[in-house]
């Protein structure tokens, strides 16, 4: 038997290599190249020749009618907000997250609900099918709807959802499922691609809704190529700790829906169950006025949120201070710091700075810088903020506090919650006063600063 030729393929962008490179050829990525084996060329015309459908052909754009696909409601409402309203016939979503982590309990949740009125399939490459009834018994769903099949191999699969026609198929997962076509074991990049495409193709022509779950890496990636989040619709990211009960759902990409939409779900002996007021959870419960704490609103999607953000500064016992950020970005932190001591006169060179969001969530927009500087000001001088308190506004490197976007939508959630007083930039300020709660609109980070002075010595 002639010995099998390997190739080096890089995981980003898919691109081969006959030897290994520190560097892609193709899309210049670093330590990307893995061994693999080489493929067989294919005969011309046969990949993808079952699933064939309508030839295309050229046509003006102005003679097609757009219109808009039906959402189908999964009955989880979180999960609804994230993928944009529903489901669409065929989209393909692909989920990633840790382990352990809820992907296909909340996907069996979804499915048992969906299939009291769909047509449903479970195909499950990663557990038998004891394993996923004592899960639903677990659950206590009504497995009764759902067809189970629990099938690796890429062919079968695409038999018997050519047979059975569903409206929504769930494929977990996708690094489990291999094509006969291929010589390389599952999981490998040939693999993941063939099978993804393959999958996707045949969900556009039947205009099933699929969902692919994902493996992720130790760098919280999704596992394969980087073409695999090019090919799907929508990718969703499970977020949260292990740990701890709560989980969010985020979108990264959605061509239904909104980008960077969040779901929030507690962990319960009953499954995932959806969070109706998430602000509750990213907010501690403090007996008394503490130093260092700060409440921001945030924008996630369309929907606002109070998170908490906590700064402690202590004196340095190195030469070279420590810099630590959970839940925001470590460099902008960095330069947050320079800002404040060179426009506000504020000095953290001999300081070790913490700086960390309840709760566990990520905070990746600019609109957090004031609410950081405040909190780290309110650590340095052991002065509490006052705990009705809410901020948002992004801090540029001239020391001016820039508009963050939606900023009405943000003054409006905070009123909501009971909240009283809101620094925030004077390009965001309503023109109307909104009821309850008192806005204080500022230019510049030394002006921030003062008017959070004069509020702790009121309070």
């Amino acid at each position: 038997m002639a010995k099998a030729r390997s190739v080096f393929t890089c995981t980003e962008c898919g691109g081969q290599a006959a030897r290994w490179q520190g560097q892609c050829p193709h899309c210049k990525a670093w330590n990307t190249m893995v061994e693999t084996v080489a493929e067989a060329a294919a005969a011309p015309g046969s990949r993808f020749a079952a699933l064939a459908g309508a030839t295309g052909r050229l046509q003006p754009l102005a003679e097609l009618e757009a219109r808009e696909d039906p959402r189908i409601p999964t009955g989880i409402d979180e999960f609804d907000r994230v993928l944009g309203g529903g489901l669409v016939a065929g989209g393909v979503v692909l989920i990633g997250g840790d382990p352990g982590i809820g992907k296909s309990t909340l996907l069996l949740q979804a499915l048992a609900r969906l299939a009291a009125r769909e047509s449903a399939i479970y195909v499950s490459g990663e557990e038998s099918g004891e394993q996923v009834a004592l899960r639903a018994r677990r659950l206590q769903l009504d497995p009764a709807s759902i067809l189970l099949l629990p099938e690796i191999n890429l062919e079968r699969i695409l038999a018997a959802l050519k047979e059975h026609r569903p409206r929504i198929a769930v494929v977990d997962s996708i690094q489990t499922i291999y094509s006969e076509s291929l010589q390389s074991a599952p999981g490998s990049v040939a693999q993941v691609r063939e099978c993804a495409a393959q999958l996707t193709r045949f969900a556009k022509l039947a205009g099933v809704s699929l969902i692919m779950v994902g493996h992720v890496t130790k760098d919280g990636t999704l596992a394969g190529p980087r073409v695999l989040e090019h090919i799907v619709d929508t990718v969703l990211y499970f977020e949260g700790d292990t740990h701890s009960s709560f989980r969010l759902v985020r979108a990264f990409k959605n061509r239904f829906g909104a980008v960077n939409e969040l779901g929030v779900f507690a962990m319960t002996e009953r499954g995932l169950r959806g969070v109706s007021n998430p602000s509750a959870i990213f907010l501690s419960q403090h007996g008394q006025k503490v130093p260092g704490s700060c409440v921001l609103v945030t924008q996630e999607g369309t929907r606002p949120l109070l998170v908490e953000v906590q700064a402690l500064v202590d004196e340095a016992h190195n030469p070279n201070p420590r810099r630590l950020s959970v839940g925001l970005e470590q460099n902008r932190l960095a330069m947050l710091l320079a800002v404040l001591h060179r426009h506000a006169g504020v000095a953290c060179y001999d300081q070790d700075v913490f700086v960390n969001a309840v709760g566990g969530v990520k905070i990746s927009e600019p609109a957090a810088d004031l609410a950081v500087l405040l909190a780290i000001v309110s650590s340095m001088r052991s002065r509490a903020l006052p705990r009705e308190l809410a901020v948002f506004g992004e801090v540029g490197l001239a020391g001016e506090i820039r508009p963050a976007p939606r900023g009405q939508d943000r003054i409006r959630e905070a009123a909501k919650l009971g909240f009283t007083l809101a620094i925030i930039p004077r390009a965001n300020a309503p023109r109307q006063a909104i009821e309850g709660i008192r806005v204080i609109a500022v230019d510049r980070i030394d002006e921030a600063i003062g008017q959070a002075r004069a509020l702790e010595s009121a309070g």
